[in-house]
């Protein structure tokens, strides 16, 4: 079986402007930062971005590399509304197709599964569809439960039902961040919630996954069970080992969110901080990180 490790600007030498790239994680949680990083120091442009959004996404809009965002939200946690997407946004830099976050995981499922769309209830009844009038409705071609039972005279049919045509969210390519993963591309998440990176991975043509570290895949197990095993190596293009990858979001158990950089990421304008922080490579970016702290202390 191939080894498919590489580093994060092997990975990001593989990204062309234009694609559609999605992102893994949840809005301020186990993002894979070190790769969003790489891309920023890279060339590639114009993209639509599917993300449950955080700041991945608000760096990328800071930087106008998107042009189109599919998102459900755009969120740090602890700040609501990422400001640097928020300016972008308002501005009129980029596109948004905004959906609801049901809709959102109902079109990776439709992609994973190779289908054109699924019909979903959610967004019925609500301004999604003003929204995002560009989504279509479909009426369910059964009435009432299926195999059904033949009525008696005079008994009312059931209603066919109105749903959402959610379109698959089909990508070219897919970065997900997790705790432990092997040289096979098998990726294993240890905190409390797997979020959807292994239907970003099955919607993608190609997926790269980082993580905190390569292990042997028999190390995988020796501490954690195998539901643990969120990514499965069919999937996974490239793997890359990224300590502290996913900072300044939370990649627990192996760290907390840094709230105090993400604070000062909020409230900074971008130009200053990105020479300060994304200037240089990831050695640099963990550099620049510590001596900040250490100003602090």
């Amino acid at each position: 079986m191939r080894d498919k490790t590489m580093t994060a600007d092997e990975v990001v030498s593989r990204l062309e402007s234009g694609m559609t790239l999605g992102i893994g994680g949840w809005g301020s949680r186990r993002k894979p930062m070190a790769l969003v990083r790489a891309l920023l120091r890279s060339p590639v442009t114009d993209l639509t971005v599917v993300s449950y959004g955080g700041p991945d996404v608000g760096m990328l809009a800071a930087a106008g590399r998107i042009r189109t965002l599919v998102a459900a939200f755009v969120t740090r946690d602890t700040i609501p509304l990422e400001p640097h997407y928020r300016a972008a946004r308002e501005s009129g830099a980029l596109e948004l197709l905004e959906v609801d976050e049901a809709m959102f995981m109902w079109g990776l499922q439709a992609a994973a599964n190779r289908l054109p769309f699924v019909p979903v209830r959610a967004g019925i009844g609500s301004d999604v569809m003003r929204a995002a009038p560009s989504l279509r409705t479909v009426t369910s071609p059964y009435a009432g439960r299926w195999p059904s039972t033949v009525g008696g005279a005079g008994a009312v049919p059931a209603r066919q039902e109105e749903f959402v045509a959610m379109p698959a969210l089909r990508m070219d390519a897919a970065l997900v961040h997790v705790n432990r993963a092997d040289r096979l591309g098998n990726g294993q998440y240890l905190g409390p919630d797997p979020y959807f990176d292994d239907l970003f991975c099955e919607a993608a043509d190609s997926a790269y996954v980082s993580c905190e570290r390569i292990v042997d895949p028999a190390d995988l197990t020796e501490d954690a069970v195998p539901q643990t095993l969120l990514i499965r190596r069919h999937t996974v293009t490239g793997v890359v080992e990224a300590p502290n990858g996913a900072h300044f979001t939370s990649c627990s158990p192996d760290h907390d969110r840094d709230e105090a950089l993400q604070r000062h990421y909020a409230t900074t304008q971008w130009p200053l901080f990105a020479e300060r922080f994304l200037s240089g490579d990831e050695h640099a970016y963990q550099a620049a990180v510590r001596a900040w702290q250490k100003e602090r202390s």
